[in-house]
């Protein structure tokens, strides 16, 4: 188990058919080989678990990742928005899909794995 920083970006959407490295968010966690969460690792110190959103016309945004019953979370003080990871793993350019505070789900590819 490592604890990894892992970079995300937005992957192509209707919207942005050509992805974007300006909506972004660099996250925290342990991860076993394999690239699966550790989430026994993630028990034994939560306060590791971070996130920090890029995104362009808005302030950075940090916040810790919380374990809830329906997946991962973001928290971002004063609120919470659901962040589930859509994969069983985390690997370099594979494609998560996090669901925004606003529902909407967004893909997004992991850029660059850091011990």
């Amino acid at each position: 188990m490592t604890w990894t920083t892992i970079r995300l970006e937005l992957a192509r959407t209707p919207a942005f058919p050509n992805g974007s490295a300006a909506r972004s968010y660099v996250l925290r966690l342990p991860l076993e080989p394999d690239g699966r969460i550790d989430e026994q690792e993630y028990r034994h110190h939560p306060e590791y678990a971070t996130v920090r959103r890029f995104w362009p016309n808005e302030p950075d945004r940090h916040g810790h990742l919380l374990r809830t019953a329906e997946g991962w979370a973001c928290s971002y003080p004063p609120d919470q928005a659901p962040f589930r990871l859509e994969t069983a793993e985390i690997r370099s350019g594979s494609r998560l899909i996090l669901t925004q505070a606003d529902g909407e789900n967004l893909p997004f590819e992991v850029k660059a794995l850091a011990a």
